[in-house]
């Protein structure tokens, strides 16, 4: 579908980009002549994705280790990266979500999520952003949101909330920083199953599952379904769009809504073993990292 060297002489930014969907994308953009940068908390994640991409495709793979709620260290890092040559693009990805009965939820848990997912997006945007329209340079960013900003996501409030702003955030920007040649769209996929992802929103399920059986399709999505989509709204081919959100989830929004409705039937003793199920493999994660 796409040329060979497409992105030559591109340089881009995958934020979250050590694991799950991130590394998924860094590594086709990689493999279309792109040089990547990837970043997330966990260096160390970051510096063993950037070694083994490098070793099966070849190029310029970069790391960092930056938590993006955290504003000082986001423009550190761009300014870090802007100094070997300016960015050409960036795909927001890094997120964080689980599900919760929102009455349920503390402050601190609303802010664990809406502090990755909104605040830290706008920071990698703006400082991003602001060094293209200094320059003169135009650039193009995708991020990643979810269908439930369209209607609503029960049991993953703070998520939905937060994606929903940067889908207004991608609208917005596409306006104003049209005049600098900057274009923003979003990607809404269904679920594509990762190893941490799918087990904290569907605990106890297999990966893929819940959406295998919903689906109009009758499947889950597949990661190079996202990488051609992301590499196709980051190309040179479309430059008259932006400010668009695209549904990538075989309709099962329109056909189902597309979020968590059912765990309304849920009881205490649901939510209890599902509570139980996402801090069994979080501690599981933790021992693998260590």
């Amino acid at each position: 579908m796409f040329q060979e060297g497409l992105f030559k002489g591109k340089k881009i930014l995958v934020t979250g980009g050590g694991t799950g969907l991130g590394r998924g994308m860094a590594e086709r953009l990689l493999s279309l002549g792109a040089e990547i940068a990837v970043c997330g908390r966990r260096r160390s994640v970051c510096e063993a994705t950037a070694a083994e991409l490098m070793k099966a495709h070849g190029g310029v793979v970069k790391s960092y280790g930056v938590d993006i709620r955290d504003a000082a260290a986001v423009e550190a890092m761009v300014d870090e990266i802007f100094r070997d040559g300016p960015l050409t693009s960036l795909v927001n990805n890094a997120a964080g979500n689980v599900i919760a009965r929102t009455e349920d939820l503390s402050p601190r848990g609303f802010d664990a999520i809406a502090n990755i997912v909104m605040h830290g997006t706008f920071y990698v945007t703006q400082a991003v952003g602001k060094r293209w329209i200094a320059a003169g340079q135009p650039g193009s960013i995708v991020s990643i949101v979810v269908t439930w900003v369209r209607n609503g996501g029960q049991f993953v409030v703070p998520s939905a909330m937060s994606k929903a702003a940067i889908q207004a955030m991608t609208m917005s920007l596409a306006t104003e920083w049209g005049r600098y040649r900057i274009r923003l769209n979003a990607i809404a996929p269904g679920e594509i199953p990762t190893e941490g992802m799918s087990k904290r929103l569907s605990p106890g399920a297999d990966p893929g599952a819940r959406t295998a059986e919903a689906n109009p399709l009758g499947r889950a999505g597949r990661m190079e379904e996202l990488q051609n989509l992301v590499a196709f709204l980051l190309s040179d081919g479309c430059d008259w769009l932006t400010g668009e959100t695209i549904a990538m989830d075989g309709a099962q929004a329109l056909a189902t809504g597309g979020n968590f409705y059912e765990l309304r039937k849920w009881g205490d003793a649901e939510w209890k073993a599902a509570r139980e199920a996402i801090e069994a493999q979080n501690a599981r994660d933790r021992a693998q990292r260590s």
